[in-house]
């Protein structure tokens, strides 16, 4: 059993090296496409900070983030979840699993989405040809097993973009490895996010990049409290240069001898908080919990010049009522612009236990 672990051990290291080597990019925004992978659905994860991989709960939106948090115990639950963002654009996630105990393996489906709602289609001189609508959708199958401590797992994504008359198909995988000790309440995650290409384009032949995203978590329980605290740490791939410069952030923000703009500074702590996501869960009760988190890359990205507000603040809550889980996660954008998150979960093996 040793010598198996090690040699898949090995395996796992020698796929990291491959992705380390990956054309590295300066900047998040504008270099990929299929960016609502980068978004979840899931109440919990925007509780937490907008990421949840580091989280040993048996909530199934997050095993659709880290697959190697798939286990027996999530065998037959269902979940849905659903955020409306602005305007009339919605996102949702919608998944299931089961152990096989032949194998020992756990496998997990779902279908992650966004809606992006409908438009006019105006003709250069004003004419209103009518409405189209725009959606992005990503259908995954994941796999886990466990030895002992450790558990490791891979989830296979196919996607499909619709924008208008324009289509997309593309491929990718993630790749997670997690170890938890149940003595200890301690769990540390690796987790290798969206490798993969496009498979046919917009338009033109040249292929557009896909958000890899390269991540460790840990997070920790105290025995005799009820809190759960946590970290992550992601953009693994581009650490040192997350954030980029903003000129001219408003008129007066010119050089009057040079004339030219004033360029952003960014400090080492500026530069280090970025690739950071803290959050923390107190666990009041089987059936009730509370969720805090922060993330400094949404709150150095989204906050306005003139007024921070509580951008890259997030909270939630969980209850659990009969059979059924209710989860609730808020963010804010900006100022007066929250998202409100909602999970529905429940599992088949708690009808038959009623009965």
């Amino acid at each position: 059993m040793k010598a198996y672990f090690w040699k898949q051990m090995k395996v796992f290291v020698s796929i990291i090296a491959m992705f380390i080597q990956l054309p590295i990019y300066a900047q998040l925004g504008g270099n990929t496409t299929y960016n609502f992978l980068k978004l979840h659905a899931s109440a919990r994860a925007a509780a937490l900070g907008g990421n949840a991989i580091n989280n040993p709960a048996i909530d199934l939106n997050l095993a659709s983030t880290n697959p190697a948090l798939l286990n027996q115990d999530f065998s037959k639950q269902l979940t849905f979840s659903y955020v409306k963002y602005l305007a009339d654009i919605g996102a949702g996630y919608i998944g299931t699993a089961y152990h096989f105990d032949s194998i020992q393996t756990t496998l997990a489906a779902g279908l992650q989405y966004i809606d992006y709602g409908n438009f006019k289609r105006m003709s250069p001189d004003g004419t209103d040809l009518g409405n189209f609508s725009a959606g992005e959708y990503c259908f995954q199958l994941g796999a886990a097993k466990s030895i002992g401590q450790f558990q490791y797992g891979g989830t296979a994504k196919f996607i499909y973009s619709n924008l208008e008359s324009y289509q997309s198909i593309g491929m990718a995988a993630d790749l997670a490895a997690a170890w938890f000790d149940s003595k200890r309440l301690t769990m540390a995650t690796l987790v290798i996010s969206n490798f993969g290409s496009q498979l046919t384009t917009y338009s033109g032949s040249n292929r557009e990049n896909i958000p890899l995203n390269i991540q460790m978590g840990y997070s920790k329980k105290f025995e005799h409290s009820p809190l759960r605290i946590g970290i992550i740490a992601q953009h693994l791939e581009m650490v040192g240069r997350l954030l980029y410069q903003i000129e001219n952030r408003n008129n007066n923000n010119i050089d009057l001898e040079t004339g030219l703009p004033i360029q952003e500074n960014f400090s080492l702590l500026d530069h280090f908080m970025s690739h950071l996501i803290l959050n923390g869960e107190l666990v009041l009760t089987k059936n009730f919990n509370l969720r805090i988190g922060y993330n400094h890359l949404k709150r150095r990205e989204l906050a306005l010049t003139e007024s921070k507000s509580t951008s890259g603040y997030t909270w939630g809550f969980g209850i659990k009522i009969n059979r059924f889980q209710l989860h609730y996660g808020s963010g804010a954008f900006m100022g007066g612009q929250n998202t409100n998150h909602l999970s529905i979960i429940t599992n088949l093996e708690e009808f038959k236990k009623k009965k």
